[in-house]
């Protein structure tokens, strides 16, 4: 089973076990720059990586599917590139819904096929996980709330590498629920203020599929619970009770009985994420109802001229 990110990763500040576990992330820090090799690339196609590097619940995929749109839109043949891991297949279904999705234990390999049929782009749902392939335009995620915690790497802190290799990256995207756009310097250092940064909305777009005068119990098994929360609350949902459970969670039939169990004692209706519904046998789905998102881009614009330059160099 997995188990939910350390609380004081999302400190301010590091605290004393952040201090003492700080050795072992200098060590992690060193092992993935040796791990670092000549990245790899295929003709005739282009790439776009989505990643993060805080752990989990940064919005990547909603971010990959508002591009996917963008190239839809302009007839663009392109498609998404997920790598093959069982507890993920919320996502993968979630993709195929706006797009061709290659699945593959090895993205060089997805990609490879990707290209053998003829597609133009294509989009990596989480691709800063693979040191070997070089692309063409990186975006790394954070959320609005956690940012990057206590800005420490993994044990001391929530990040996968150092804040420093953002400058390789180049490009920020900084998802949540914020109605106007952010002030980042308040979040990075003068040395990255070089960084192209853009910041978008959570939008539920099946508003009219619920009444906001029922009660609610919400779920889920996500990155970011308490930014899917706050999302509701936003628009005036009455929630009840809340249950957080892990990133990728597994549903057994004995959870979701409690939930019902819980909401029956409450006179409650149930809610979720789209993710969480997706992963969820179809037996479990019965009284189980899921909002639907979309992710709204502030600077949709120059998004837009990003992936026309890009594809005019094809």
């Amino acid at each position: 089973m997995k188990l939910k990110k350390p609380k004081f990763w999302d400190y301010k500040k590091p605290n004393y076990l952040s201090n003492f576990l700080y050795p072992i992330s200098k060590i992690y820090e060193l092992f993935l720059k040796l791990k670092s090799g000549n990245k790899k690339s295929i003709k005739n196609i282009k790439t776009i990586c989505i990643g993060n590097i805080y752990v989990g619940g940064t919005g990547k995929t909603s971010f990959a599917i508002e591009l996917m749109k963008i190239l839809n839109e302009k007839k663009i043949k392109a498609c998404f590139i997920k790598k093959q891991h069982t507890n993920q297949f919320d996502e993968q279904k979630l993709l195929e819904k706006f797009g061709k999705t290659f699945v593959n234990k090895s993205r060089l390999e997805a990609l490879k096929e990707a290209s053998e049929k003829e597609y133009k782009i294509a989009i990596f749902d989480d691709g800063l996980q693979d040191k070997g392939i070089s692309y063409d335009v990186s975006f790394v995620c954070f959320n609005q709330q956690n940012m990057f915690g206590n800005g420490r790497v993994i044990p001391s802190g929530p990040l996968r590498e150092s804040l420093d290799n953002l400058n390789e990256y180049k490009n920020i995207v900084v998802n949540g629920n914020q109605k106007d756009e952010l002030n980042n310097k308040t979040f990075f250092s003068e040395n990255l203020k070089k960084l192209n940064f853009y910041n978008s909305t959570y939008q539920p777009i099946n508003l009219n599929d619920f009444n906001v005068e029922d009660s609610f119990i919400v779920f889920s098994g996500i990155g970011n619970h308490n930014t899917f929360l706050e999302m509701l609350l936003l628009n005036k949902f009455k929630i009840l009770k809340d249950l957080e459970y892990p990133d990728h969670y597994n549903y057994s039939k004995m959870d979701i009985d409690e939930i019902i169990s819980l909401a029956k004692k409450l006179n409650a209706k149930i809610l979720t994420t789209e993710k969480d519904y997706l992963r969820l046998q179809e037996n479990l789905r019965q009284n189980i109802n899921c909002v639907k998102i979309n992710l709204k881009i502030n600077q949709l614009n120059e998004i837009k001229n990003k992936l026309d330059n890009l594809y005019e160099s094809v």
